[in-house]
């Protein structure tokens, strides 16, 4: 019995009305037989003034659809046309930029087409898209189903009650395709949820289930709806184990459907779906951009059901609307990565800009290794081993000993050397807030915190982060360390999100460890995962032949510092510093320089020594033969060009040992008066 017209003119112009783009449906020749009142407002025209009128008085040039160019669609899944840039004009003669799509339809048993119009605007692009996606919808439906658009032969085959039920099958997915249009990402959730609901009690169904698949297969986080009694629908699933036969169907793009278990080939899926109590079941695939990431599941555990093709046929239309809101949510999901991404490069280089310009402030003059003794060397050694690698360096010694310096070596040899080296001295920083300075915190992680701050882990990525005074840090925040080392993740304070970090770790201590982890102040397995290779730097005691170099250094240091010269320093005053023990180590040495820099009136300096008896008279040292500072020099370059054969440029030749370039060394030579033995 066929349809009245009337009454679908009714639900056409609904569905049109609906469409976020403007619509215009026209005839074969061109006259406009139904606009939405968005075509009405961008052309600013009435609709009685538009209706029985030539499309081209809003648009000329609309293109034609001929048989051997019409978009008929012939799958479900056909991807909207893309729009033709034309020239709209105005009521009042104005002309616009507007992008347009055809679709045929075929209304009211006449060949009729769906004129879409949107301006030509990047955030219309999505806006036409969706309303083609509705259209193709609507018009395909209609020829699968047999409904009014198709021609009157074929309508009295249909039954009245299936051909309303077609119509309100059709009005729920325009519906739902229109709402997921404007819904926020925080709320697809709900209305996937709502959705499901819906399309399960228009169909009587048991269970409806929307899910995504990962890369193996796995079905999970599923966003399901079922009647009252029944469960819900288990995650995650592996489907290629346990639903082969789910798994291979679903991968290849094809809708999976039975109506009965007997119907499933796969012994192993059909004993699978037996397990869940599933009887009946249609399962859906969702692709974006040629990738399947998910499907929809609709099931019958209540009694078997025989799905019928024009079942199957809407139930994948309906799976379409969840394919484009998937699709949205995928793009939108990598937005939000990538602006969060950007804000966390931006605080970071900010963090490492502050950072840097205390480090510049607090190191001076630079880093730099001084010392030529068999001790020095055999560190130097192993430090020049270990630095290619990524491995966690320990350093172990005792306070004073320049361990730091060791750090700052290991991490200019290294393929790190691009990022500044992040230093924290875990002994210096109260037990409060060392967890925030080396995790970080969000704002409002606790009393006081009125922003965020990105932890010390956070801003060596990709570089060095040297923890001093390891054998300091509470007990607390060495369990969370471990962690790190282990996982290379941290959280912040306040936050319970895992951030990966790839940060290089060196840690160094005056302390025994083992004696403090049998004291039980020390987390045993975080003393073996800091120890893997561990570097013994000697005290100053044990390197006396260094004592030299390194009052000649901090001699220089503090001259330009305090604006003074210092020609000469006497051979004896150097003799009794190196008879001291310095329980100080270098630091010590260092202080009593600059203490004797201070004080010195004249171009020859006195360092007094710290134990009296070592020393002598201030007096008697000054009566005494003197050594001046540039023979120092001259005789360490000297001990530097022999161990390299007078080699000065390339990798291991004196300038390269040196720490200076090639240039400034044969400067300095010249000004010493070195010059390369000649063979005899």
């Amino acid at each position: 019995m066929p349809i009245d017209s009337n009454e679908h003119a009714v639900d056409l112009s609904t569905l049109v009305e609906s469409l976020p783009s403007g619509v215009a449906i026209i005839d074969a020749a061109g006259a406009i037989t139904l606009v939405n009142r968005r075509l009405e407002r961008t052309f600013g025209y009435a609709r009685d003034e538009l209706i029985g009128r030539p499309i081209d008085v809003i648009i000329p040039n609309v293109p034609r659809i001929d048989d051997s160019d019409e978009r008929r669609v012939t799958a479900l899944e056909t991807p909207p046309p893309i729009g033709r840039a034309l020239v709209g004009r105005d009521r009042h003669g104005a002309e616009c930029a507007v992008e347009v799509d055809v679709h045929r339809v075929d209304a009211w048993h006449r060949e009729s087409f769906a004129v879409i119009v949107d301006f030509a605007s990047p955030d219309a692009i999505e806006r036409r898209k969706s309303t083609s996606r509705i259209v193709t919808m609507h018009a395909a439906f209609e020829r699968l189903v047999g409904g009014v658009l198709t021609p009157a032969r074929h309508v009295e085959r249909i039954h009245p009650a299936a051909a309303e039920g077609a119509v309100q099958f059709e009005r729920l997915v325009a519906d739902i395709s229109v709402q997921f249009i404007n819904l926020p990402v925080n709320r697809i959730a709900d209305g996937v949820l709502d959705a499901l609901r819906r399309i399960g009690d228009m169909l009587e169904l048991d269970r409806c289930t929307f899910f995504h698949l990962e890369s193996d297969g796995t079905a999970v986080s599923p966003i399901g709806w079922q009647r009252p009694g029944i469960p819900p629908a288990p995650a995650p699933v592996a489907t290629s184990q346990q639903f082969p036969w789910v798994h291979d169907t679903i991968a290849a793009g094809r809708v999976l459907c039975f109506s009965s278990l007997d119907e499933i080939s796969d012994p192993i899926s059909r004993d699978g779906y037996r397990a869940l109590g599933v009887r009946s079941s249609i399962t859906v695939p969702l692709s974006v951009t040629g990738r399947i990431v998910g499907g929809v599941g609709f099931n019958m555990l209540s009694a078997e059901r025989v799905w019928s093709p024009d079942v199957v046929r809407r139930l994948s239309l309906f799976a379409t609307a969840f394919g484009n809101v998937l699709s949205r949510r995928e793009k939108e999901d990598a937005l939000r990565r990538a602006v969060e991404e950007q804000e966390r490069l931006r605080e970071q280089l900010h963090a490492e800009n502050v950072y840097l310009r205390r480090e510049v402030k607090r190191l001076g003059h630079g880093d730099l290794v001084i010392g030529e003794s068999l001790a020095v060397r055999r560190v130097l050694a192993l430090v020049e081993q270990v630095a290619a690698t990524n491995s966690t360096v320990l350093l172990l010694g005792e306070t004073g000993t320049g361990k730091e310096l060791f750090a700052t070596r290991i991490h200019e040899l290294s393929s790190r050397r691009g990022r500044p080296m992040v230093r924290v001295n875990c002994a210096a920083i109260p037990a409060t807030l060392i967890e925030s300075e080396l995790f970080g915190r969000e704002k409002g992680a606790f009393t006081g915190s009125m922003a965020r701050q990105i932890g010390r882990f956070e801003l060596a990525d990709q570089s060095t982060i040297f923890l001093d005074e390891i054998g300091d840090l509470p007990l607390d925040v060495q369990v969370k360390l471990l962690r790190v080392l282990e996982e290379r993740q941290v959280e912040r304070l306040g936050s319970p999100k895992a951030i990966r970090v790839d940060t290089r770790v060196i840690a160094a201590t005056h302390r025994n460890l083992e004696q403090r982890i049998a004291e039980g102040t020390f987390r045993d397995d975080l003393f073996y995962r800091l120890n893997v290779f561990p570097i013994q730097v000697p005290p100053l005691r044990e390197r006396i032949e260094d004592i030299p170099l390194l009052v000649a250094r901090f001699v220089d240091e503090f001259a330009k510092s305090f604006g003074k010269r210092i020609d000469a320093i006497s051979r004896e005053n150097i003799a009794a510093l190196q008879h001291y023990t310095w329980p100080g180590n270098i630091r010590e040495l260092r202080n009593v320089v600059e203490r004797a820099m201070i004080v010195a009136t004249g171009s020859r300096l006195t360092i007094p020594v710290p134990h009296a008896a070592a020393a002598g008279s201030t007096a008697g040292l000054m009566r005494q033969p003197t050594v001046k500072l540039i023979d120092v020099e001259r005789e360490h370059i000297r001990t530097v060009l022999e161990r390299a054969g007078w080699r000065i440029r390339g990798a291991g030749g004196a300038a390269d040992r040196l720490g200076m370039r090639p240039t400034t060394l044969e400067t300095r030579m010249a000004k010493l008066g070195l010059a390369r033995p000649r063979a005899s």
